[in-house]
């Protein structure tokens, strides 16, 4: 019965993570004129859908995809407790990165990871936060959307780590465990490999918004 109500868990996440966020604005603002996968950096983000569509449909973006995650992570838990509010912010962060109804070609994942991570670890996120917008502003740097995800999933996956093991305070989050710590890996590993995706077909490389 536990194994059942994860899998639903895991299900009502990714179905809430495939919601298309940047089409739908993108279609209420322009009427269907703009494909934000075939315009500017080609993503289906807030920081693309900023530049394409301007800065508030961007906004109304980025808050509707951290609300997908924090959604996937609240379902779960009324699924199936505190390792189904994990399940479920996974799974969220894949449906929107693979979303079945768009061929498996979605966004980064960050605004939605964030979303979890508010959720699940609340301790966290505004070191996540902090570290994934002041490293992309550090002058000079390159790729600045690679590097400030990796430093913070880093520290995302650190903490997690950490607070596991010592069971530290986690505001209204649930006690740390196990099941936390491996979330923050699995979502890590699903964001990296939408970075390798976007590298492979030669899309530039920016912060899509906060991780």
């Amino acid at each position: 019965m536990r194994v059942v109500r994860l899998l639903a868990a895991a299900g009502l996440g990714y179905l809430l993570g495939t919601v298309q966020s940047a089409d739908i604005v993108s279609r209420a603002t322009t009427g269907g004129r703009v494909d934000l996968r075939r315009s500017g950096s080609r993503n289906p983000g807030a920081v693309n859908a900023a530049r394409v569509l301007g800065q508030m449909p961007g906004r109304v973006v980025m808050t509707a995809d951290v609300a997908k995650g924090f959604a996937g992570c609240a379902g779960g838990r009324l699924l199936a407790g505190a390792a189904g509010a994990h399940v479920g912010g996974v799974a969220s962060v894949l449906g929107h990165c693979y979303p079945v109804w768009k061929d498996f070609d979605g966004g980064k994942g960050l605004a939605t990871s964030f979303g979890q991570c508010l959720y699940t670890f609340p301790a966290a996120a505004p070191v996540d936060l902090g570290l994934a917008v002041g490293v992309a502003r550090i002058p000079g740097l390159k790729r600045p959307g690679l590097v400030s995800t990796a430093a913070a999933s880093s520290a995302w996956m650190l903490m997690g780590f950490v607070w596991w093991r010592r069971r530290l305070p986690n505001s209204w989050g649930s006690q740390p465990s196990a099941g936390l710590f491996l979330s923050t890996v699995a979502t890590s590993a699903i964001v990296a490999s939408r970075f390798v995706v976007a590298h492979r077909r030669g899309d530039p490389d920016e912060l899509e918004s906060p991780s």
